[in-house]
């Protein structure tokens, strides 16, 4: 429990309370279960103190000095934190519903279940910050920094993150269903079994992360970059891939039904075993791609480029191949658009001339 004269040298006057942490730097305050709803405390210095089940309800924090206070269990429910220092904090099961922490810096901070509902962290900082677990649905992260962050199981339903950074970020199993991610930095980013079911993930850079057994369904990833990225089993049925690049990366075994590819560059890229039924892929460039054994019924690739790739043992019933180039592709087992299987005589050693 906090420390009578402690919790009454903070409410008596600001002034005296930083004076006196100056002249004792070597006390540690203790001010555990204090109640300091709607208490002004500008550009306070609670650094290091222990505000366990602290109540700061509404308070005003702004431009205050919390780094490595611990704030286990306290609230902060719509308490102004602008631009206040927390770094190395605390802040295990606190509750931060609808606070107000535009610009104020999390780095390191211990964010373990943490309730961030609603809460706006426009350009906030939380690069290598522990969001396991915690629940930031609806929350506004635009331009925030979570570079190396963990938010493994972390709920991110409805937020908002334009243009945020994060950079080999962890969020597996993490649920960002409906949130606005364009042009987020994942580059690097863990997302395997995470769930983004219709989020829009417009222009985002993806490049090497891992989205395998991902779920999005739905997705807006129209420009966003995938070069290099694991999608392997993952689920973007109905997913708009307009003009996206994933070069180099692994589709195998993903559901790209209904999805769409239009211009989408695929060179090189691993869709084997992948579901492409009723996809629409007409003016892809799939060079040198690897799409044995997937499935492509009804598939739309008008003007498509397969020169090169490997489509052994796929199944191009009712696809639509118009003006697709299909130069030096293999096409030996597969079942083609009248259903009748590949014919050798079109090509030797079953490669199209």
């Amino acid at each position: 429990m906090a420390i009578a004269k402690h919790l009454s040298l903070l409410k008596q006057s600001i002034a005296n309370w930083q004076e006196w942490r100056v002249q004792n730097p070597s006390i540690v305050p203790e001010l555990s279960g204090a109640n300091l709803r709607r208490a002004t405390l500008r550009e306070v210095n609670l650094s290091g103190v222990d505000l366990r089940w602290a109540n700061f309800g509404s308070a005003n924090l702004l431009g205050a000095n919390l780094s490595e206070a611990n704030l286990t269990k306290a609230n902060l429910r719509e308490a102004d934190l602008y631009k206040a220092d927390l770094g190395g904090a605390k802040l295990i099961g606190t509750s931060l519903i609808r606070a107000y922490l535009r610009e104020a810096n999390l780095r390191d901070c211990d964010c373990n279940s943490t309730a961030l509902i609603g809460a706006d962290l426009t350009e906030v900082c939380l690069e290598n910050a522990d969001l396991t677990g915690a629940n930031l649905s609806e929350s506004n992260l635009s331009s925030a920094n979570l570079n190396f962050a963990i938010l493994k199981d972390a709920i991110l339903s409805n937020a908002i993150a334009s243009y945020a950074n994060m950079n080999e970020t962890i969020m597996d199993m993490a649920v960002l269903d409906r949130a606005q991610l364009n042009f987020v930095d994942f580059n690097g980013a863990a997302m395997v079994q995470a769930s983004l079911r219709h989020a829009n993930l417009c222009g985002a850079d993806l490049s090497g992360a891992n989205l395998s057994y991902a779920n999005l369904s739905g997705a807006n990833l129209c420009e966003a970059i995938l070069s290099n990225a694991n999608l392997s089993h993952a689920n973007l049925s109905g997913a708009i891939l307009r003009d996206a690049s994933l070069s180099n990366a692994n589709l195998s075994g993903a559901d790209l039904s209904g999805a769409n590819l239009t211009d989408a560059i695929l060179s090189d890229a691993d869709l084997s075993r992948a579901n492409l039924s009723e996809a629409i892929l007409a003016g892809a460039q799939l060079i040198s791609a690897k799409l044995e054994a997937a499935f492509l019924v009804g598939t739309d690739l008008i003007k498509a480029n397969l020169r090169l790739a490997s489509l052994k043992g796929v199944s191009l019933k009712d696809a639509d191949l118009s003006g697709a180039s299909l130069s030096g592709a293999s096409l030996s087992g597969a079942v083609m658009p009248d259903g009748s299987t590949y014919d050798q005589q079109l090509g030797r050693n079953g490669m199209l001339s």
